[in-house]
């Protein structure tokens, strides 16, 4: 009992504490940020629109509003929340209208989020990462075929009755070559069994765009003559623009993001381990209905903050140390999240460690004061140093991912990639519906360092930003 009432006390100091900083930021943001910002507006001012109208609401062509914001994690009968018909329906033409705009016949997808986003089935966790267990296609104007494993296609169709039975077959792996000398074998009933729904399709004649291809496929494909070409650049720039249920989703993936770093203040202390609060974090969000897969809880503390390793350790956190967590790929409903937060982990941070967080503050408001529809990944690059204005590095490779922008969807890394490696020479246009995290960091080599990152959304009203957490100074816990 004692233990408890330790316990119920800490969380409500660490609540407090919380809070205050939240009200703060808030304050802040509202204003310092809001209006000298344009474009840039957080969740909490889209809400209160002077001109009596919700800024988070989508419009069909008839001008009706549709709000959105409810952050509800389940569907009801009261109340319009994500429509799960409509986001698949817009998956499907948004895939086939650019596999046709690069004039493809037919799309092949075996990686899990390509699948996922033109067939709307799970990829279980032991079978991601092994193209060819299960893999789909989109033929002509045919509806999305699936080729699941084995004799699993019977609950496929109990459960997914959008994919038309017929279009539900068994597929032909060979396990990435697993299957030794069977491969070959494998491979050639696979490609026959493609070439077969294309010719259903009347697509016969035309390219086979596909995300993926090995030895083996590339040995038949040239045996059975079939003309394939890259499929992954089409089904990128089809994830890339997210219709307004996909943003909702994306919403309420950063409301867990936010409910998971509040339950990080509630939880850590020194004398934990890392590792052991990555297991509390994860146990936490699979708590969530329609939680798929925790890919990452990234916990790092003391030295292990800089370099960022980006993983987590059986270190033991001690008093004072800087500690920061990522939300790296937790996957609601499919769609993958990723936020950081830096703490000081019972005690303050030192003058040294707020000035650097402060810069990587300002690195990070920067590049997102530069996101708007018809800017490139170039303008938001340009507002970071160079690796070697900072760390001394050579190349920007060296740095990579220190300054660092990424595409969020059914992909942890979908289109845009936001770096001065790529985007400075081949730069991105940002277009309306896209959905991205950015993300800066600094430190002091081998003994700590900080990072921060924020979930954004490209809408019809400016740049929303949807993790809310606070982030204009360290927090203090414990």
């Amino acid at each position: 009992m004692a233990h408890d009432d330790r316990q119920s006390r800490r969380r409500r100091a660490h609540f407090g504490v919380v809070h205050r900083q939240a009200c703060a930021a808030r304050a802040h943001l509202d204003q310092s940020l809001v209006w000298s910002r344009p474009g840039y507006r957080p969740l909490f001012e889209l809400e209160r629109s002077t001109d009596g109208v919700q800024d988070h609401c989508a419009h069909d062509g008839n001008d009706t509003i549709h709000h959105m914001v409810s952050f509800g994690t389940v569907g009801t009968d009261w109340q319009e929340r994500i429509d799960w018909a409509r986001l698949r329906q817009y998956r499907i033409e948004r895939a086939r209208e650019r596999m046709k705009a690069h004039g493809l016949g037919a799309m092949l997808c075996m990686y899990d989020e390509n699948i996922r986003y033109i067939t709307a089935t799970l990829t279980p966790g032991w079978c991601r990462l092994k193209p060819g267990l299960r893999y789909a296609m989109l033929a002509g104007d045919s509806a999305p075929i699936l080729f699941e494993q084995g004799d699993i296609g019977f609950q496929i169709e109990r459960h997914v009755p959008w994919i038309p039975k017929e279009n539900i077959h068994y597929s032909y792996a060979w396990v990435k070559g697993a299957a030794g000398p069977a491969s070959r074998q494998q491979v050639r009933k696979f490609t026959r069994s493609i070439k077969e729904e294309m010719r259903k399709a009347g697509v016969a004649d035309m390219p086979l765009g596909t995300d993926f291809i090995d030895v083996n496929m590339l040995a038949e494909f040239q045996e059975q003559a079939i003309n394939w070409q890259d499929g992954m650049t089409a089904m990128m720039e089809a994830r890339a623009i997210k219709n307004r249920d996909e943003q909702e989703v994306m919403r309420v993936v950063a409301a867990i993001c936010d409910a998971a770093h509040v339950e990080l203040t509630h939880f850590v202390r020194p004398g934990m381990t890392e590792n052991q609060v990555t297991a509390h974090i994860m146990g936490f969000l699979y708590a969530f209905p329609g939680m798929e897969d925790v890919e990452d809880v990234i916990v790092s503390s003391g030295p292990n903050t800089w370099p960022n390793w980006r993983t987590f350790s059986d270190r033991i956190i001690r008093p004072g140390d800087i500690l920061f967590m990522d939300m790296a790929a937790i996957t609601w409903n499919g769609y993958k999240s990723c936020m950081y937060r830096t703490y000081c982990v019972g005690g303050k941070p030192s003058q040294a460690q707020k000035d650097v967080y402060a810069q990587a503050l300002e690195w990070l408001n920067a590049s997102i004061d530069a996101v708007k529809v018809g800017a490139t990944t170039r303008d938001i690059a340009s507002r970071w140093p160079s690796a070697k204005e900072v760390w001394g590095y050579e190349e920007e490779d060296q740095a990579a991912a220190n300054l660092w922008g990424h595409g969020l969807g059914l992909a942890q890394y979908d289109l845009p990639v936001v770096s001065r490696i790529y985007s400075l020479d081949y730069p991105i246009e940002i277009q309306e519906g896209m959905s991205f995290a950015l993300e800066t960091q600094h430190g002091k080599m081998l003994q700590w360092g900080v990072r921060l990152e924020q979930m954004l959304l490209v809408t019809e009203r400016g740049t929303e930003v949807t993790t809310l957490f606070p982030i204009d100074e360290i927090t203090i816990v414990a």
